[in-house]
């Protein structure tokens, strides 16, 4: 560590003071065990999920994240609607890990990924929202001398029809707390399709304080005394840091210190972001590459080609018939090749979080997607115990996978806090430190073969998937004797989850593992984006080759299939599928699963020379439960423009970097670029699927299915731009 000035101290006690006096409580006080008192005394809790203050406001508990995705609403709408309470009363309160970590995990898994927040924690959290409606109402039932049977309540105001008698939630709520709470196994959950509060498309609590601009996130985080840190990391992925000459930054105005983080990153504090960040800009610092300087877009590439035909590392997931041979004989043959590139996260809100360290106590104040991941990063950081650490959760400007598992950004901000322990330290990054500093959705290559019979039938399938790896990265203990079927995600066979949607007489699916230096890690869709494009886009093309319409070479393979065909079917019908479009217009068409949901989507496009349009998408999803159709649809139009993203955006690889570290270099979906966008709800009511992520997949290659229709010649690399394409 060099440290160019002296920096501020704050006492813990200092702190506390002023904190209270700023209205910025550090504890919200769960601690306490069911049925006791607060630590403020004032009001007890009904449950674990529900507190039901005396004028009648109903906080319910939530531990997962919110992003933007309506999960705080969503899960507040399943809780009241077991709870029977009055929904215009319904406030959110996110608890912390610390607290959950004290109370034995009684709010179970925190983490917010894999379109999981809902389907995830539905069950135990509805039972929480029943368990708390039955002590309520036996609260009342022991007030009156009366059976409970005899009770019955709405929006939170329980009646006695024989004798008239009516009570409130918040009535009764203290002595609800002292009633032991009923046997989960006792307890009869609504049937969804008598919800009354979840199932309707209600209002987001988060909307107002969003459009009002009173919204927080953890950017906007201020506590007294503090100072603010910028950081860069090794530039060249896996480099270490050699040196740095902080004295280049000597008598600098605002500059307190500059500090070593781990053993690949410098970062300079100030008392602003501002001075930090050019200071920063100005300090020499040297790197060593450690031999990865080399490498660029192009030898990662040649490095999955080479797995695409290898019999190194690669292994088969289905295996179904003989592919191969029924390929090699059948009276047509398609092939091709496509590929994806790195894509960054990009979210609005760059990685930032806020530590203050003392020698007893460990705090960050950050945007998680992982609040427990989060915990144990601090812990680590710090070298104090998880009790001795607090994580305080704020709204995400954007996750999309990048603030879940991977937490160095709570680790550097940590490690910050401890070099200057009663200080809180601010750490942002900057853009280019976001975008070159992520952990990428993988890069991949797909060979695909097909075999059609003499009448234009399928016969086999084959494909292989050349890539980079999540797991190796990240979770190598999920590799499985050397087999990642993590990559082939929507190839699987097994039905619940991301199932292939086609019965083909000879299928063979295959990955070969191809890594490269650069870190890679889930994005919005994780593997069903770039799988799904894969495959659906090559459909088409065996479609055209078979002389079929396809929609209804789809149709031939997916009689086995009925919930993937269900929405291919709603998508068409909503679409006007076959129906005559105006001249220079042409559709499009996808399906594909991920993350238990059945998804599909018609594409209406353009093609004038070089400026695609796109004029309309029609996107049916089938979730199961729709526990807010609004949400619902909002999700389908935000992956729309993820989808969008994935057309024209790429990040490139040169001197072993990242060189798209701004919006300049990666372009994103702007409002006018997008279509009319039409959604087709249709939950089935017999599983629980996600959500945030799983119609992504089919935005894509719908568009590039009906691009494909309109100048016959497919695109099979992205993004568009490769072709001389570009969206308008």
């Amino acid at each position: 560590m060099t440290t160019i000035t002296s920096t501020p101290r704050l006492s813990r006690r200092a702190f506390v003071v002023s904190s209270a006096a700023a209205g910025a409580g550090l504890s919200l006080g769960f601690h306490w065990p069911a049925g006791a008192q607060s630590q403020t005394g004032a009001v007890p809790e009904v449950n674990a999920w529900v507190v039901v203050q005396p004028d009648e406001s109903c906080i319910i508990r939530v531990a997962r994240a919110e992003m933007g995705q309506g999960t705080h609403t969503g899960l507040a709408q399943l809780v009241a609607e077991e709870l029977e309470c009055d929904w215009s009363r319904v406030k959110v309160q996110m608890v912390t890990p610390g607290q959950n970590l004290a109370r034995q995990r009684v709010w179970r898994d925190m983490s917010t990924g894999g379109s999981r927040g809902l389907r995830g924690s539905q069950d135990y959290m509805r039972q929480g929202g029943a368990a708390a409606r039955t002590v309520l109402l036996q609260a009342a039932a022991n007030q009156w001398g009366v059976a409970v049977g005899e009770l019955t309540v709405a929006k939170g105001v329980i009646s006695h029809a024989a004798s008239g008698r009516k009570t409130t939630y918040g009535k009764v709520a203290s002595a609800a707390a002292q009633i032991a709470p009923p046997d989960p196994k006792t307890l009869v959950l609504r049937d969804p399709r008598q919800w009354k509060v979840a199932g309707k498309p209600l209002k987001r609590l988060d909307t107002a304080p969003k459009v009002m601009g009173k919204q927080n996130y953890a950017i906007d985080t201020r506590l007294p005394g503090m100072v603010y840190a910028a950081i860069q990391a090794s530039p060249v992925f896996g480099g270490k840091l050699v040196s740095f000459e902080a004295a280049k930054l000597k008598g600098r105005k605002g500059i307190l210190g500059v500090y070593k983080v781990d053993d690949n990153a410098v970062a300079v504090v100030a008392d602003n972001w501002w001075r930090a960040k050019t200071a920063l800009l100005d300090l020499p610092i040297v790197w060593n590459e450690l031999g990865n300087g080399q490498e660029s877009s192009a030898t990662i590439a040649e490095r999955l080609k080479e797995g695409l035909t290898s019999t190194n590392n690669v292994f088969a997931d289905v295996d179904v018939g003989n592919a191969p041979q029924a390929i090699a004989g059948a009276a047509k043959r398609v092939e091709a090749v496509y590929s994806t590139p790195f894509v960054s996260h990009a979210c609005m809100e760059p990685m930032n979080c806020t530590a203050l360290i003392t020698d007893y106590r460990a705090e960050v104040w950050v945007a998680s997607q992982n609040a427990e991941a989060s915990l144990a990063a601090l812990s680590t950081a710090s070298g104090l115990p998880l009790e001795k650490c607090e994580v305080y959760n704020q709204t995400l400007g954007g996750g999309f996978g990048r603030r879940g598992g991977q937490q160095d950004y709570v680790r550097q901000a940590a490690l910050l806090g401890k070099q200057m322990p009663g200080v809180p330290v601010k750490l942002i990054w900057s853009r280019e430190e976001d975008m070159g500093q992520d952990f990428y959705r993988p890069i991949g290559q797909c060979k695909l073969e097909a075999g059609l019979d003499a009448q234009g039938n399928l016969l086999g399938l084959q494909l292989r998937v050349s890539g980079q790896s999540i797991n190796a990265y990240l979770s190598p203990q999920n590799i499985k004797d050397g087999k990642d079927r993590r990559q082939l995600q929507g190839y699987w066979p097994e039905p619940h989850d991301a199932q292939i949607g086609y019965t083909v007489p000879h299928l063979r699916t295959e990955y070969a593992m191809r890594n490269s230096h650069v870190p890679v890690g889930p994005w919005r869709g994780v593997n069903t984006n770039q799988n799904g494009l894969y495959l659906e886009c090559f459909m088409e093309e065996v479609a055209a080759a078979a002389g079929r319409d396809p929609l209804e070479f789809r149709r031939a393979l997916m009689k086995n299939h009925p919930k993937h065909l269900g929405v291919l079917n709603a998508a068409a019908d909503k679409a006007g599928w076959g129906k005559p479009l105006p001249a220079g217009v042409h559709r499009g068409i996808a399906q594909f699963m991920g993350y238990a949901s059945y998804t599909a989507a018609v594409a209406e496009v353009s093609v004038k020379g070089e400026e695609v349009k796109v004029l309309r998408l029609v996107l049916a999803t089938n979730c199961g439960h729709a526990v807010n159709p609004d949400q619902i649809a909002a999700q389908v139009e935000g992956s729309v423009a993820y989808g969008f993203d994935t057309l024209q955006s790429q990040c490139n690889v040169a001197n072993g970097r990242m060189v798209d570290t701004n919006f300049d270099r990666y372009p994103i979906a702007r409002l006018r670029q997008l279509p009319r966008i039409e959604t087709v709800i249709a939950p089935t009511f017999d599983f629980w699927g996600g959500v945030g992520e799983p119609t992504i997949c089919v935005v894509a290659p719908a568009i590039l299915n009906a691009i494909f229709a309109a100048t016959g010649k497919p695109v099979r690399n992205l993004p568009l731009k490769n072709h001389g394409l570009r969206i308008v």
